[in-house]
Parts: C-alpha cells; structure tokens; sequence
C-alpha cells in the first residue's frame, strides 16, 4: 500500500504529469528536452525526474552529465502499469498537443546540432559553463 500512496505523490504534481505525458508518447527524452519545452531550470527539471524515478515509474541512464529517463520497462508490481495506463487515458483526454509540438520543434532544432546536442548553454549553466 505505502507503494501506491509513493505514485500517487509522485502524480499529484502539474509539471510531473507533463512529464510523464510526454514520456509515454517519446521512448526516452533528456532533462534538457524538459528544461526547453517546460522552460523550468535543470534543477528543478532534474528534482522532478528523480521524484518519478524514486516511485518506481521511470528508469534513467547517464551520457556524460546528462541524465535520459525512460518509462521503467519492468514495472515491478501491477498496480505500476495500472496506474501509467490510467495517467496516460487521462492526459490524453486532456490533450498535451502545445507541449508535444514544443517538444517536436525542440527535437528537430536539437538534432541539427552537433553530437553534443544536449548542451544548452547558458540556459543550463551559470556562466562558467558549470550546470547549475
């Protein structure tokens, strides 16, 4: 049960679903994908992260100082995938269509850089080119 109360904590955040949203329609995206389409800073992208990694939903990997999350491909308990389907009818009802075309823009502008492309710059940095 205290499982199940952690997701429910982990959801009941706005940016958190967002990011969940976009990460059930994106088989993986970088925090410097959500920093740019959510226009929030890497701290509080990254905090975000961790808190739905920490409740079992998502799974991450490193590429130098960027982190990657992904949907947990095994989700452990039933209720994990119960709840991730239910989030994902409910979001798209919603309708995350300004987020997704942010984020489709983003990508492709991205992927016109060069092989570090999740360097931002000065959007993630605090001048020195030190992530903040």
């Amino acid at each position: 049960m205290r499982d199940l109360a952690h997701i429910f904590r982990a959801l009941a955040d706005e940016t958190r679903l967002k990011m969940l949203g976009l990460m059930l329609k994106h088989r993986e995206l970088c925090v410097c994908d959500f920093v740019k389409v959510l226009e929030i800073t890497q701290s509080k992208a990254s905090r975000h992260l961790r808190y739905l990694l920490h409740a079992g939903l998502l799974s991450d990997r490193r590429d130098g100082v960027w982190a990657h999350y992904r949907i947990a491909d095994d989700l452990p308990h039933s209720e994990r995938a119960a709840v991730l389907d239910m989030v994902e009818k409910l979001l798209q009802a919603r309708g995350l269509d300004q987020l997704e075309n942010s984020l489709r823009q983003w990508l492709r502008e991205k992927q016109g850089r060069a092989e570090s492309a999740c360097t931002l710059g000065t959007d993630v940095t605090d001048g020195a080119g030190a992530l903040s």
